[in-house]
């Protein structure tokens, strides 16, 4: 096997099984460590080839994170998130691992914004925002680099917008939709009341439980204090921002509603009806000023657009079949 080979196998590679999963394993890592030696193999590809090998062969094993409080056990990872893998570390808890140190400093806003939740928000509302296990620097064995590393702790079985988006391409039921846009109005209200401003609601980080109907936000890494710039964006959803954003000015909540809304929309599709048009309109104007900035009074306007649609609310059984 040449360099050229190996690069292309290790960084294609989705995970230590995809790499290593063949009758004699260790023969297989050898055979790549030798093509992407740093003493014979040059140029960055090569490099970073060498040092993900080594990192997926620890994967193999089963690399083990001790602390103080916990040990976890890290296998082929669960999730791949816009900044870090999450591994599933039993009792609904998952490890989330940045793939560079560069994002140490979000993955501590991320930690910090839980918590001030978890202390200053209502309890109540607490299920709809991941809990913080811990929060702590771990050095990779590999590169010596210190990464922050947070263990967050959800329920089980969540599925984001886009596994939903997906799995409904003509567009979902507005009446399923109401649900869910309920409760992510909870959500980010939660938020506001504790002063924060989430600054990333897309749909790959609302994750619903389609059976109960439950509804987690997740990844708080973008998210903003009064007065801060969000600090980031997702790259792939640059589209998705309002103008606030993208100019780098200071948000609000109704930088959240206008993000929101988007999600909501998209969702339905052609099915929204005339009335939701209406109402999602006023929450995605392009001024910040003018957009509504209080996301539980807006939760009563929803309930009253929905109320005159499909009178009293009751409950919709949602079927979210696994998508190939």
């Amino acid at each position: 096997m040449n360099t050229t080979e190996a690069v292309v196998a290790v960084l294609s590679a989705s995970s230590a099984q995809d790499l290593f999963g063949t009758d004699h394993p260790a023969r297989r890592y050898r055979e790549l460590a030798r093509a992407l030696h740093p003493d014979l193999a040059a140029g960055a590809d090569a490099t970073a080839a060498f040092i993900r090998l080594a990192r997926l062969w620890q994967d193999r094993h089963g690399t083990v994170i001790r602390t103080r409080i916990g040990e976890y056990r890290l296998n082929d990872r669960a999730f791949q998130g816009d900044l870090a893998d999450l591994y599933d570390v039993g009792e609904g808890e998952f490890l989330k691992l940045p793939r560079s140190p560069v994002n140490n400093d979000l993955m501590e806003r991320e930690a910090l914004a839980l918590r001030a939740m978890a202390d200053l928000g209502d309890p109540r509302f607490l299920p709809y925002v991941p809990r913080v296990v811990e929060s702590f620097l771990h050095r990779d064995a590999t590169t010596g680099a210190d990464r922050r590393v947070t263990v967050i702790g959800t329920v089980p079985g969540l599925r984001s917008l886009a596994d939903v988006g997906a799995a409904y391409p003509g567009g979902v039921d507005p009446r399923d939709v109401a649900w869910m846009w309920r409760r992510l109005l909870v959500a980010i209200g939660f938020a506001h009341r504790a002063g924060l401003v989430h600054g990333a609601v897309l749909p790959t980080h609302v994750l619903i439980e389609p059976d109960e109907h439950g509804l987690v936000l997740v990844d708080w890494c973008y998210s903003a204090t009064s007065g801060e710039r969000i600090p980031a964006l997702v790259p792939d959803f640059t589209d998705r921002y309002p103008a606030e954003v993208l100019k780098r000015q200071s948000p609000g909540p109704g930088t959240d509603i206008f993000m929101a809304t988007r999600c909501m929309t998209d969702l339905m599709g052609p099915k929204a009806p005339g009335p939701l048009r209406s109402f999602a309109a006023g929450c995605a104007l392009s001024s910040l000023d003018a957009r509504p900035d209080d996301a539980w009074r807006l939760l009563d306007e929803l309930d009253g657009v929905l109320a005159r649609l499909y009178g009293p609310r009751r409950f919709r059984p949602f079927r979210l079949d696994p998508v190939s």
